[in-house]
């Protein structure tokens, strides 16, 4: 642990104590949408979001309150390029869930201050932006990070990374939002500190059914300024702890039991059965214990299990003490944490595999852990759910070595399939068209090694899709590059394969029902990491179309209006394509089928086609 940075780049202790002092502060002032505060003595700038404390501001309907990402005009895809949000999962193609109350708050603040220009101006004076909040102010100052690093921290532009801090803030999102957020790289500029019994981070694990005639009650409670809020109130800070833990413990048992590899269907079909929250983690976390020790956890898997264990009954007859305290501790935060940053005991729980489960015959590192895990009352099952924790992402950094030891197979593959490229095209035929006629015996090798290459990718292909290997594994240069390589030499032969065997007589056209998840994904991946429009990088598909529009000549003798804006869209594209080298020159050889395709159309069109030039240049 370096200092108390808690791990997070750019992030120091006075920070810490200027985030939670401002951001307690800031519910005296909910007439106002945000705050700004800059600090004295250095170039720090604090975006603070007070809370909001009606029902309606944290469920905007049932069961969860929750919306798909795309929804949002913030951060959907927009403009004519339509660059997709970076908060998806690139291998599913699945939008990230967000909770719609607080996207639409922020939307609003956005919309109706200043925020955006106070921004701007921090970033044109290069100073350190803290977005930061308290309870849902908490939830606000993530989603107003977000924005920033959507819109304005971009790879090619060296700017300050913002950073956000939270105190006892609610979940805000789903598995596919923390899942984006650590593929970015932008996970580590997250801090949210929670209180051991404080219930507000665990609310929206339970869903509005359960709850809906307490909540109000409880955000009433949690709205005054007395220190403890839960006087009088035992009785409904009884049930709803109740409530809230109850939901808690379903969550946590279900994500557990996938951690451990639980494969039994009943488990799917109890969970089919029961409403299970979609919200999850993300960023680090620093646990307050109660008494002054910080416990900092990276893994989100396990901090969805700290969030339920560390907050369970020791005996049935503390209930009444836990629920009030579970209130009482939400409005804690400032004396608990300026007690626990004197202290400086931090403890990070890392290497979670290894994660003691007594005391004996541990070393110093894990007995400092053990401790911690005591102070957080945490028993023998809740370790083994953190050991699991650890175990998967051990086990998910052995499957991208297995993947790195795979590249040299497919780097070799790959080289085979440009000689046998290069061959075809001395011998003036394409090997798009060579390996669709099949005739000699490196066409039959060019095939043994396509299906080798398949079966590789397909593995890796699954892997991703199953979540199996590293977040950042999506967003490795080497492999962005590599996979776009494949699918540009590979693809065409697959479209070959495919016509070939007239194929599209029983499924149909090639793109609509049987372009392969290894293409479609790697065409995504690539879009992705160049910030590129939303199925631009349509290259590999380009013999595919060709093959559509000559079967409708051939079925439609004199029918070219009927396909004349397809033509002179993938004539535009071709020639993107290969000025770009993306696409190479054998399409335009003499005997090619883009060639005789294009020869068989009307002269008119011909004389004043865009690509004339090429055919005769190139052909």
């Amino acid at each position: 642990m370096d200092g108390l940075t808690f791990g997070v780049r750019g992030l120091r202790e006075e920070v810490i104590k200027k985030a939670c002092s401002v951001a307690m502060a800031a519910h005296k002032s909910l007439e106002k949408p945000y705050l700004v505060e800059k600090a004295r003595t250095s170039s720090d700038v604090f975006f603070i979001f007070p809370g909001s404390w009606s029902v309606g501001s944290w469920f905007c309907r049932p069961a969860f309150g929750e919306i798909k990402i795309n929804q949002s005009e913030l951060l959907s895809p927009k403009g004519n390029d339509k660059v997709a949000t970076s908060l998806r999962s690139i291998g599913r193609d699945e939008p990230a869930t967000v909770n719609e109350g607080f996207l639409r708050r922020f939307e609003m603040i956005l919309s109706d201050s200043s925020l955006q220009i106070e921004v701007e101006k921090a970033i044109t004076e290069k100073q350190q932006i803290v977005f930061t909040g308290h309870s849902s102010g908490g939830a606000i100052a993530i989603l107003a990070t977000i924005w920033y690093l959507e819109e304005h921290f971009k790879p090619e532009k060296t700017r300050i990374p913002p950073l956000c801090v939270t105190f006892g803030s609610p979940l805000v999102a789903d598995f596919i939002f923390n899942h984006a957020l650590r593929r970015e790289g932008w996970s580590q500029y997250f801090l949210h500190f929670v209180m051991r019994y404080d219930i507000v981070p665990r609310i929206m694990l339970a869903p509005l059914s359960s709850m809906e005639s307490q909540l109000q009650q409880i955000l009433d409670l949690l709205n005054q300024k007395a220190f403890f809020p839960s006087q009088g109130s035992i009785p409904e800070a009884s049930r709803f702890y109740k409530t809230v833990m109850r939901n808690a413990s379903a969550v946590a048992s279900h994500a557990a039991c996938q951690l451990m590899g639980n494969t039994n269907p009943i488990l799917e079909t109890v969970a089919s059965l029961i409403e299970l929250s979609p919200y999850r983690p993300s960023g680090t976390f620093v646990f307050c214990t109660g008494n002054g020790k910080l416990v900092v956890v990276k893994n989100t898997d396990a901090v969805l299990q700290l969030l339920f264990y560390s907050s369970q009954l020791s005996y049935e007859n503390e209930l009444e003490a836990i629920a009030e305290r579970s209130l009482n501790n939400h409005l804690d935060y400032q004396s608990a944490l300026q007690e626990s940053l004197n202290m400086q005991n931090v403890v990070e729980l890392d290497h979670l595999e290894g994660l003691p489960l007594s005391s004996n015959g541990t070393g110093a590192d894990n007995i400092a852990k053990h401790m911690a895990l005591n102070d957080l009352g945490l028993s023998t099952r809740a370790r083994l759910c953190l050991r699991a924790a650890g175990e998967q992402e051990k086990q998910k950094l052995s499957n991208q070595q297995r993947m790195d030891e795979k590249k040299a197979a497919i780097e070799e593959g790959l080289a085979k399939l440009e000689e046998y490229k290069n061959k075809s095209t001395v011998c003036q035929v394409g090997y798009y068209d060579a390996f669709k006629l099949s005739k000699d015996e490196d066409d039959f090798k060019a095939n043994i090694k396509r299906l080798e290459l398949t079966g590789i990718w397909d593995e890796i292909i699954e892997m991703l899709n199953r979540y199996e290997l590293p977040e950042g594994f999506e967003n490795r240069k080497v492999w962005v590059e590599l996979a776009t390589k494949y699918r540009r030499i590979v693809e065409p032969l697959d479209v070959a394969n495919y016509y070939r065997h007239a194929k599209n007589e029983d499924t149909g056209p090639y793109m609509h029902k049987a372009r392969p998840r290894r293409y479609r994904y790697t065409q995504r991946w690539r879009e992705h990491a160049e910030r590129m429009g939303v199925g631009s990088s349509g290259e590999s598909c380009f013999w595919a179309e060709v093959e559509e529009l000559q079967l409708y000549l051939t079925t439609n003798p004199g029918a070219f209006e009927g396909i004349r804006e397809r033509v002179l869209n993938l004539e535009r594209k071709l020639e993107e394509w290969v000025n770009g080298n993306q696409i190479s020159n054998d399409v335009f050889l003499e005997g090619s089928t883009f060639t005789k395709l294009w020869k068989s159309l009307p002269d008119q069109h011909k004389s004043i086609s865009r690509i004339q030039g090429l055919i005769k240049q190139l052909g």
